[in-house]
């Protein structure tokens, strides 16, 4: 993450939550068209997961877990 794109961040967290929560869904609107074969595709790694999960074979973690992933990750690949 960019030194600017976390200025926008901590700018959009002091947002009231149904502002950031409005910001959150038109950003994640503009990453991927409205796509048939896109969608089919989610909508099999949906099911996929699922049975993954019902058959005991996949981990869960905590959405806690997940952001220290993904924000690790992002600091890691980020040349800054």
């Amino acid at each position: 993450m960019t030194a600017k794109t976390k200025r926008l961040l901590d700018e959009a967290l002091q947002l009231p939550p149904a502002e950031r929560e409005a910001m959150a869904g038109r950003l994640f609107d503009s990453l991927e068209p409205d796509d048939p074969e896109a969608e089919t595709a989610w909508q099999a790694e949906i099911e996929r997961r699922i049975a993954e999960m019902d058959q005991g074979t996949a981990k869960p973690i905590t959405w806690a877990e997940a952001r220290q992933m993904i924000f690790r990750d992002a600091d890691e690949s980020d040349p800054d």
